[in-house]
This record gives C-alpha cells, sequence and structure tokens, in this order.
C-alpha cells in the first residue's frame, strides 16, 4: 500500500516488522517522492533503535541522508531548543541535567529553603515533579493536588526550580519536552517556521508517548496532516513514567479533522516473523483478557513449534537451579550459544539467585540493568569538566569537581561559595573567579577556588570547539586526574581504563556526528556541546553491562524490542508479577498483563515460564499463588514440569477461581474490623524499620490487616519498598522528623 498523505496509524504487532515499515517509508519520502531529508522528523525512544533506523534507510538509499532529523524525542528536542534557547532566555550552551544532577540540585534548594533532606528527600521530590512535567502540571496545579505534607513541598520546590535552572543555563529531562511546547505558545512565529520545515512527522513506539510528546508531534503536524505512527497498544508498559495509551486508542478520532486529511487510516500489521505458533497462541490468549485494546491477533507461517514448558518449583532458589541446569542441557544437546538464551524477571532483586545458579554451574551469564558505563562516578567526574567548558554556569559540575583531584576544599568551604554566590546571583565558577574577596575562606582554599576557575578558563579558550576526544585528554592531563585515579590501586586502574574508553568511544562518536548536519547553513551547537548532549541522553537500554556474552539476565521492561531463539520468563506469582501494587491502581492490571505480553513475544522457539510455591520477599519468607495470567494460557500449548509433588491445572485453575472470589465486591464494615490500637500512619510521615533505617512514606494503601505502606529509604541502594504494616515492624522516626 502507498499512503498518499495525512494521519496515519500502523498498528503493528510483536514481531511484525515495524521497523521495516517505518524505514521504508523514510526512505520512499526521500527517494520517489523527493522529500528533502532535512524535512522529515522521526522519532524513536532509544537511541540504539534511532541509530538502527538511521542504518537501514542507508542501505536502502544507498547513501546516509545527511540533515534528516531522526533520534529519541529528548535528543531531537535538545537539537531544537539549541537553536531557539535565546527565546526562551536560555544560552545554546545548556547542560542537560540527569536524575543526579537534577536530585543534587533540588537537595540544594531544600537547604536553601531549611527544609530537610532527610524529611523530604530529593529523590521523592525529584521524581513527584517529574510525574507533575510529564502531566504537564504547573507548580501551583501540582500544589493545589497536594494531598500530603511531601507533594506539598514538591510543590514549593517546583515553584521555583524554573527559575533556578535557568540560573544555572539548565534543563532537566522533562523540561527538553516542555520548553518546546513554550517556545511555540509564546512565539507562534517559530511554530510555523519549524511546521514548514518539517514536511512529515513520523513516530516510533507511539503506545509509549505521554501527554507533552504526544502535544508536540501534532503542534508540528498540525498544518499538513502528515502524521505517521507505528506502535503496538499491547506493547504499552510505561504507564509509570507517564506514558499514556489513550493516545493511540483514541487516534483516530483525534487526527480525524487533522488538516489536509480526508481521515485517519489505520493499518494492522498481524503476522508474526519471530516466533513459532505455539508461542504466539500462548501470548494471544493471555491478552485477549486485557478489555482497553483496538484488537488484533498474531499468526505466523512458522506453525507448530516446541510446547510451552511451565515449570512449578519448591522456591526460588529451586526454580533458578532448574533454569540453569535446563539451560546447560539446551545449549550442549543443540550446541547453541549461550548468547541465544535469556531468562527474563519482574524485578532486578529477583536476579540474585539466577546469578548464584549460573556461577556455580559455570555457565557465563550477562547481567543488564546493573550500573550503567554513564552512571560511574569516574565517567562522570570527567564529563562533568568537560559540562563547565561548555557552560560556565553549571554549578552541579562545579560542585562534582571542585575537589576532584583533590585541592584541600572541604565541605565547608564550598558551603561559603555557595551562600556567596547566592548573595551576588552568580554562578559559582563566577564566584571562584573572585574568592579573593571572600575573607572567611582560608588563603589556600581561595588560591585553590581561583586556581580552578582559571584552569576552566584556559581549557574553554583553547579547546571549547575542539572535538570531544581531544577535550578530554587535556582535561585528563590538565587536571592529574589519571594519577588521582592510579594511587587508588587495581580499582583505580579499572576506573582509569574505563576513562579510556569515554575517550575512544568519544573519537567514534565525532567520526559519525556529521551525519546529523543541518544543512541549511545555520549557526549550530559546537561539537562539544552536542557531544554532552549524546551522552546526557543515553540510557540503560542503549547499553549493555556485565559480560559480553553469556545467557542475558534482565529485567521484562528492558527487554522490549529485542529477541532470543530461547527465553524463560521466572517469577510468574501473584504479588510479584502481577505486582500487588499494580493490581490495585486504574489499568495497572492491564499494563501487568501487557507486561506479561512483552516477555511470553520475545522467544523466537522456545518458551519456558516458572513460578515457586515461597519465596523470600521482603526480608521475609512468602507463601506464594501462581500467576492469574497463567490461566489464560491455552491448555493444548502447555506443557507442565514440577520439582515438587505435581501442581495441577486443576489446582491452579480452582485457586484462579478462589482468588477471583475474592476479589469480588462484598459490604465489608471496614471501621468495625480496624482496632483502635492499630498503627495509623500519613503519606509525608517519618518511620523507621529494624533492617532498612530510616524513610519516608510516600503512599497508603488497603487497611486493617491489609494496610501496606510505601516507604522510600534514605538508602538509595534500597530506594523504595511496599511493606505490610501487619508485619514491618514500623517505627514513628520522632529524631529525623
Amino acid at each position: 500500500m502507498r499512503h498518499a498523505g495525512g494521519p496515519l496509524l500502523v498498528l503493528a504487532g510483536a514481531g511484525s516488522g515495524k521497523t521495516r515499515v517505518l524505514t521504508a517509508r523514510i526512505a520512499h519520502l526521500i527517494h520517489e517522492r523527493g522529500v528533502p531529508p532535512e524535512r522529515v522528523f522521526a522519532v524513536t525512544f532509544t537511541n540504539k533503535a534511532a541509530g538502527e533506523m538511521r542504518s537501514r534507510i542507508a542501505g536502502l538509499l544507498g547513501a546516509d541522508p545527511r540533515g534528516l532529523w531522526i533520534g529519541t524525542f529528548h535528543a531531537l528536542a535538545a537539537r531544537l531548543l539549541r537553536r531557539e534557547a535565546a527565546r526562551l532566555g536560555f544560552g545554546s550552551n545548556f547542560t542537560i541535567y540527569d536524575s543526579d544532577d537534577s536530585e543534587s540540585f533540588i537537595k540544594r534548594l531544600l537547604d536553601q529553603r531549611g527544609l530537610s533532606p532527610k524529611a523530604n528527600p530529593p529523590r521523592a521530590i525529584h521524581a513527584i515533579i517529574s510525574g507533575a512535567k510529564n502531566r504537564m502540571l504547573l507548580p501551583e496545579e501540582l500544589g493545589a493536588r497536594a494531598e500530603s505534607p511531601l507533594e506539598r513541598v514538591a510543590a514549593e520546590v517546583y515553584a521555583v526550580l524554573g527559575a533556578a535552572l535557568k540560573q544555572a543555563n539548565a534543563m532537566d529531562f522533562d523540561d527538553l519536552l516542555l520548553y518546546p511546547l513554550t517556545l511555540f505558545r509564546e512565539h507562534p512565529e517559530r511554530l510555523a517556521y519549524w511546521q514548514r520545515r518539517f514536511e512529515h512527522v513520523l513516530v516510533d513506539e507511539f503506545q509509549d508517548t505521554n501527554a507533552a510528546q504526544y502535544r508536540l508531534v501534532k503542534l508540528l503536524a498540525a498544518e499538513h496532516g502528515n502524521l505517521f505512527v507505528v506502535g503496538d497498544d499491547d506493547q504499552a508498559i510505561y504507564g509509570w513514567r507517564g506514558a499514556d495509551v489513550r493516545h493511540m486508542l483514541s487516534f483516530q478520532d483525534d487526527c480525524s479533522g487533522a488538516a489536509g486529511a480526508a481521515g485517519t487510516t489505520l493499518i494492522k500489521l498481524e503476522q508474526n516473523y519471530r516466533s513459532t505458533q505455539v508461542i504466539l497462541d500462548a501470548a494471544n490468549g493471555v491478552i485477549a483478557e486485557n478489555a482497553r485494546r483496538l484488537g488484533k491477533t498474531l499468526f505466523t507461517a512458522k506453525q507448530g513449534g516446541d510446547p510451552v514448558i511451565l515449570l512449578t518449583a519448591a522456591d526460588e532458589r529451586d526454580e533458578a537451579e532448574w533454569l540453569a541446569s535446563e539451560y546447560a542441557r539446551v545449549a550442549a544437546e543443540t550446541e547453541a550459544p549461550y548468547e541465544g538464551l535469556a531468562i527474563l524477571y519482574r524485578t532486578n532483586a529477583q536476579s540474585r539467585p539466577l546469578e548464584e545458579a549460573f556461577r556455580f554451574r559455570g555457565i557465563p551469564y550477562r547481567l543488564v540493568g546493573a550500573v550503567s558505563f554513564y552512571e560511574r562516578r569516574e565517567v562522570r567526574d570527567v564529563l562533568a569538566y568537560l559540562r563547565l567548558i561548555a557552560n560556565p554556569a553549571d554549578d552541579e559540575a562545579l560542585a562534582r569537581v571542585v575537589n576532584v583531584p583533590r585541592r584541600g576544599i572541604g565541605d565547608a568551604s564550598l558551603a561559603q561559595l555557595v551562600r556567596a554566590a547566592g548573595q551576588w546571583r552568580k554562578p559559582l565558577l563566577e564566584t571562584a573567579r573572585a574568592a579573593d574577596r571572600l575573607p572567611d575562606l582560608r588563603p589556600n582554599v581561595r588560591e585553590a577556588f581561583q586556581g580552578l576557575a582559571g584552569l576552566i578558563d584556559q581549557l574553554r579558550a583553547r579547546y571549547g570547539r575542539a572535538d570531544p576526544a581531544t577535550v578530554l585528554e587535556q582535561v585528563i592531563a590538565a587536571t592529574g586526574y589519571g594519577q588521582y585515579l592510579a594511587e587508588e590501586g587495581p580499582e583505580g586502574i579499572e576506573r582509569l581504563e574505563n576513562v579510556q574508553e569515554l575517550i575512544a568511544g568519544a573519537a567514534q562518536w565525532a567520526e559519525t556526528a556529521a551525519a546529523d548536519a543541518e544543512g541549511e547553513g545555520e549557526p549550530g551547537p559546537t561539537l562539544l556541546e552536542r557531544y554532552l548532549t549524546h551522552a546526557a541522553l543515553v540510557t540503560p537500554a542503549d547499553q549493555g553491562t556485565g559480560a559480553s556474552s553469556g545467557v542475558t539476565l534482565m529485567t521484562v521492561h528492558m527487554a522490549k524490542g529485542l529477541e532470543w531463539p530461547v527465553v524463560a520468563l521466572a517469577g510468574l506469582e501473584d504479588g510479584l508479577f502481577p505486582l500487588a501494587r499494580a493490581a490495585g491502581e486504574p489499568g495497572g492490571l492491564e499494563e501487568e498483563r501487557r507486561l506479561c505480553y512483552v516477555g511470553l513475544t520475545r522467544a523466537r522457539e522456545k518458551l519456558y515460564l516458572s513460578w515457586a510455591r515461597t519465596r523470600y520477599r521482603n526480608g521475609r519468607l512468602e507463601v506464594s499463588e501462581p500467576s492469574r495470567f497463567l490461566e489464560a494460557l491455552p491448555p493444548r500449548v502447555v506443557e507442565e514440569r514440577s520439582t515438587t509433588p505435581t501442581w495441577d491445572r486443576a489446582q491452579r485453575t480452582a485457586a484462579g477461581r478462589a482468588r477471583r472470589a475474592a476479589r469480588a465486591p462484598v459490604e465489608v464494615d471496614w471501621h468495625a474490623e480496624i482496632s483502635q490500637d492499630a498503627p495509623r500512619y500519613a503519606a509525608g510521615e517519618r518511620v523507621r524499620h529494624r533492617k532498612f533505617g530510616g524513610g519516608v512514606i510516600l503512599a497508603i494503601s488497603g487497611s486493617g490487616r491489609d494496610l501496606k505502606v510505601t516507604v522510600e529509604f534514605d538508602d538509595q541502594e534500597i530506594g523504595a519498598k511496599q511493606l505490610l504494616v501487619a508485619y514491618a515492624g514500623l517505627e514513628r522516626d520522632w529524631e529525623g522528623a
């Protein structure tokens, strides 16, 4: 089919070739219809996917499509904002703050306002503000909706955050999506320019768009109506971070009146080129139970296939050992490389017993989802220097490297500099240049501040427009950072190797950066600024960690878009998959079912499903029931295995009936059930756990014996946990309040 123009929705099932549809469409526009590459705006959700699409388009055209705007929402928005920054009160060299930068920045704002970061964890505050931005709520709207002390503090911080970031010439991830909308609202002539600039707007993974992303592409396509979107509502799994599947479900009605379009065209791609029909039958059976979907049924020419193996294990160790043994057998009997095998799970915590079982058997594995390369301390250190060179107003970057390597500047001295910068309304680097005006500082500290400022000024003057690899090499040489790491011993040598890898990666990036040439002769950002944008927007989905080969271990969320010949989906128990909290949230259970569907459709040839009768969760042993999703599997495609006395389908069905009956609405006098002596908590209240330490209650659900609290613990490695109050042993943290 050749679509002439106007809104088009391609409903592309898992493994149906949606990437091919997008790339073929772009190549057709450029080659057959003569659309210049720079007039195409193509957006996807990972840098890896964008790179693959560009490569495929180049293959179809026989040449690189120079000038083509193709990348993630954040990358393309940043590219646009570099050109329009002055109209919004920013310099084109603005810094992009990642989550760590944003949390550190928020902590400073809390300190300035006399608010305790312990009682108001910056991570929790940042999450609340980010959620508000994704829903395009203004600070006053967040304040009006606030139901807890923590949300009220978040609204207070949100109200001053924008101006504070602008003073630092910085934007956070969410700002990258919101500021183009601000630009278009305040400068309609610029909206008209960008609408003329992009004749065609194409969106990959459309089901994952949030409110700001959808509004952005709708605005760009509003004049010509050439909005081409591809996605799968059955793979909408990011509602927790603001994505709204309703954009896809209502697209036909929403775009029916688009300019230049008689109506919206819908095309369904239902033939799967990845999996066997047995695997697809299992996936179709599970997803059919969702009510809110456009509806499709996957089929394939690969009829038949091995049955889906459903394992019942005694506990998580038993489950892990069985899977490791089975994978060793499969690899030996089929001579398949371990790289073709994967185990997926709902939460990162599930990897531990799997790792232990694989290590015991000597099976190589690759864990994805650990600390990513760009989150490593040494990488963040040297990139902070580059950020200061590109943007001298970046206070977070200066705070990170002010004593790295050691310069004799302590926290108290930095606090004095911060106070002075606040009084003078100057960035920290500019204040450091004038450190001789701060009489309370020791002479050696004043000299250290001025020496650092002079070093940054010198590097900026000499290398501000150089390629990023050269700048990195000069920073390391000028600061002595290499020697600083070497003095840390073997671990430091390993960190130094990571820095060298960063330099190599920067050089490689520069070789291909010319592909993003604008082709219009307009002054654009420097190579260094473009590289920093690239580094700031790399996501875990764009990189792997751990061994370079072996069985892949990762969460189902991380696995979206990937595939393997053999896949196991582990931990299919109610309360774990689906998560307990999801069942009580609007649309939560349907999203968990979509996530299960994503996991099932990662397998090409063989699929294993497993659950454990008991599992340690939240520090205690819990008796489990099989996931309700298993009830929807067609009996003809399943072969059951067990490491315990048989738990057959009849037992599982009976358990499912009992669970559904338990979910049926009943009249209960909750007030009569709750003891007057039972603990009562409020969101925002500080509590203490005997194992996890202090934390703040983010949310409360249930009542009586089922009362649960979600606590954001002060220890960042623990993070947020949902606890059953009856067993958690929580105490009010009066000292931390």
